[in-house]
């Protein structure tokens, strides 16, 4: 008998043991439960991927809302800016129109204060004159002559 036919006999019987011993079973059990733990794994990352993925799209969703609000603010607040730039603009040129108008009356009646000044001069000078010519030329029954006349026009002309 060599050494082949008895290492072939050791490893039946080291077979034979390992099955009275029941390794096979307890192999495919470990086997089983690793198996088991990886689908359990697998379906956790599985869900875990899901909620990931609900995630990602809620929080896209936020997002798109989000630009969509600052993009309405933005262009609200372009509004506003464009509105108060006009109103501003308006109520400019009404206070320059005011301050134009203003400033006419102030011309018109400083004008007419001059014309009134000038033809209240040009009478006092013209009266002045009338009275040196007149009394260089009128005696006292002239003068008395025309004083008469003249008082005499005032009642008329107030009657």
């Amino acid at each position: 008998m060599d050494a082949t036919f008895w290492a072939l006999v050791g490893l039946v019987i080291f077979l034979a043991l390992m099955v009275y011993v029941k390794v096979p079973g307890m192999i495919t059990r470990s086997l089983d439960d690793r198996a088991g733990k990886i689908r359990d794994e697998l379906e956790q990352a599985r869900r875990l991927r899901e909620e990931a993925q609900q995630l990602l799209a809620e929080y896209q969703r936020k997002r798109k809302e989000a630009e969509k609000e600052a993009a309405d603010i933005v262009e609200s607040a372009r509004h506003e800016a464009d509105m108060l730039v006009r109103e501003a603009k308006q109520k400019t040129e009404e206070y320059v129109a005011r301050r134009t108008a203003l400033a006419e009356q102030k011309i018109g009646q400083a004008e007419r204060d001059a014309v009134n000044e000038v033809r209240s001069n040009a009478v006092d000078i013209a009266v002045a004159a009338a009275r040196k010519l007149l009394a260089d030329k009128v005696d006292a029954t002239v003068a008395e002559k025309l004083f008469k006349s003249s008082v005499q026009d005032v009642k008329t002309r107030l009657n």
